[in-house]
């Protein structure tokens, strides 16, 4: 058997009396039953630093930690694509630059555009091609801001976004493609969600009244802009999503005071018919 390892997250730890258990990358711990089988040789081959000889019962252990997803032969995840390393970012530095900070680390080559108040043409956001456009805003979206950005996909470029409520900041799903979930559809959404809905429409078009302002702290930012990344990076390399909803189906609130990640499912929202006309 080739030689493998354990994949990130997972490992196994010696109970003293009781042999050796597997703590998940969920955080349980199961017991291993190694029958015959070396302990030693069994963890110099999880943690990939010895093949070791053919051996029945060793072989069967290792291959049953592969069946449970246990075991990576090769990196987690794969290189950021050369050819799409470009990713154009816009809206308000204390979310960009974090998030620029994490893309070059990552393998991308992120460029800063001036945040505008009105929104670009479809020609703009897609000058020199980019593999995607990020959009960050520390404040609500004005109406019709992203409408433009909204129609990146059909041009076959990942759309990805993120903006603050108050105490609450939004990110959501990533469009990569037509049909995809855009910002139009989550607001359409989330006002068919809430018995407040009026409400939220005004609170959207403004004006607003408010007392002493949020300032995201860098923490804050930071949590934000890593969502960001991972989702952007994930769909880039062809990574698996993580959790229970798809990276293109899902919508994250996260509360800015205590730093909690919720997730919601978020589905397109079909055009509507046109209505007939009148005979006559």
């Amino acid at each position: 058997m080739s030689r493998s390892r354990l994949v990130p997250g997972v490992e196994v730890v010696a109970v003293p009396g009781r042999g050796l258990a597997v703590r998940t990358d969920e955080g349980e711990f199961l017991t291993v039953r190694t029958g015959d089988a070396d302990e030693d040789a069994l963890l110099s081959r999880l943690s990939g630093t010895a093949a070791g000889e053919p051996h029945g019962e060793l072989d069967r252990i290792v291959r049953a930690f592969e069946d449970a997803g246990y075991l990576a032969d090769g990196p987690r995840r794969p290189r950021w694509p050369a050819d799409r390393r470009d990713i154009r970012l816009l809206g308000d530095p204390v979310l960009t630059e974090p998030l620029a900070a994490l893309l070059r680390a990552l393998g991308a080559a992120p460029r800063t555009a001036v945040r505008s108040s009105t929104s670009p043409s479809p020609d703009d956001l897609s000058a020199g091609d980019p593999a995607a456009v990020v959009w960050c805003l520390d404040g609500p979206v004005s109406e019709g801001l992203w409408d433009a950005a909204d129609r990146l996909p059909e041009r076959g470029i990942a759309w990805l976004r993120c903006h603050r409520e108050g105490w609450q900041a939004y990110v959501e799903p990533l469009a990569a493609a037509p049909g995809d979930v855009t910002s139009a559809h989550v607001r359409a959404r989330r006002l068919a969600a809430t018995p407040a809905h009026r409400e939220l429409a005004a609170y959207w078009s403004g004006p607003r009244t408010s007392g002493a302002p949020v300032h995201l702290t860098a923490p804050a930012a930071g949590l934000l802009a890593a969502l960001l990344a991972d989702d952007l990076s994930r769909w880039i390399t062809g990574a698996p999503d993580t959790g229970g909803l798809p990276t293109r189906r899902r919508l994250r609130r996260v509360d800015l005071r205590t730093l909690t990640v919720t997730e919601h499912p978020v589905l397109p929202v079909p055009d509507v018919a046109h209505m007939p006309k009148k005979a006559g």
